[in-house]
């Protein structure tokens, strides 16, 4: 046996990974299957139907019942709750169990609860005490009950353009600034103040950089809502928030960098292959997004795992 079982544990399956460790009063069940290099703290009850990738720790008081998957990397901590039927009787079980499936690298805070169904996405973090009742967007910050978005892991904030390090592209215009994001740009639209009222203007194919086909406006956005959260393959965008506030948060695959935009002067341009995201609207918000292409959804990734296999074979 390569894998060590507590003498106080009581480990009935045969599916165990090398390395992993199961410690006093946990109990496995026969058809639990568990990676390598796991952890698995005392107290903790595996059903048959679970899914336990490598390099996961799960800690105390901690029960994952048929149907839960936890890929590779996953922490779980102390008195989580996950649960498998929403609507459960004694003695009465459903034909199939809904499936949940926390995603490589997410975290799952202390006394959280999590819906059946749900997919955490990858490198989530669920903070302690939430109640997850929906999916959780990759590598998104979860907290509350209602768990709500607050923010995302590792991400670079930068919400004042003057103050950014970055170098300068062109200031003869208007100030442009490069991100960490591959491509990614964020513009200082020209202004003009006046006790009339005041006034930003730009020019297609100048300072907007690319021609434009298409445009929409985002309004009317419950704050607790995300919008975007997908790629395109070939279209350019161009963002601005002509009314209230809003959070962009750009990705490349590697980097990530997250934009608040809240006046009409200040623009983020996120060029294809870039995974973006909008969140944290104001109640007033109104976004003006503009596009390089008509709409056609096969240009659209909206599985962050596809983008970023994607961008590594883009990388090759």
């Amino acid at each position: 046996m390569n894998y060590f079982v507590h003498p106080n544990g009581l480990c009935e399956s045969k599916q165990i990974g090398e390395g992993t460790r199961v410690w006093a009063f946990a109990h496995v069940l026969p058809g639990a299957r568990l990676g390598r290099n796991c952890n698995i703290c005392d107290g903790v009850f595996i059903e048959n139907d679970v899914r336990v990738g490598d390099n996961v720790t799960v800690k105390c008081g901690v029960q994952l019942w048929d149907g839960i998957t936890l890929e590779d990397d996953v922490f779980v901590g102390p008195n989580a709750t996950f649960t498998n039927d929403l609507r459960p009787r004694s003695k009465v079980y459903p034909d199939a169990f809904l499936r949940t499936v926390v995603e490589k690298g997410a975290s799952i805070g202390a006394n959280a609860t999590v819906l059946p169904g749900i997919r955490i996405g990858r490198g989530a973090m669920v903070g302690a005490g939430a109640v997850v009742v929906r999916a959780v967007p990759p590598h998104a910050v979860v907290v509350g009950n209602p768990a709500k978005i607050v923010g995302y892991v590792g991400t670079q904030a930068s919400s004042d353009l003057s103050a950014s390090a970055a170098p300068a592209i062109d200031s003869s215009i208007q100030r442009v600034k490069a991100t960490a994001v591959k491509g990614v740009r964020r513009y200082t639209m020209n202004a003009v103040t006046d006790m009339r009222g005041n006034l930003s203007a730009g020019e297609f194919e100048r300072d907007v950089p690319f021609a434009v086909k298409r445009y929409f406006f985002v309004y009317d956005v419950p704050t607790a809502e995300v919008r975007g959260e997908h790629a395109h393959l070939k279209c350019h965008q161009f963002l601005i928030a002509v009314r209230g506030r809003v959070h962009v948060v750009a990705d490349d695959g590697r980097n990530r960098e997250e934009i608040v935009l809240d006046r009409p002067s200040l623009g983020v341009y996120l060029p294809p292959m870039t995974w973006g995201i909008q969140y944290k609207y104001s109640s007033d918000a109104v976004l003006l997004v503009f596009a390089s292409d008509f709409y056609d959804a096969t240009d659209y990734i909206r599985d962050y795992d596809r983008f970023l296999e994607l961008v590594r074979q883009a990388e090759a």
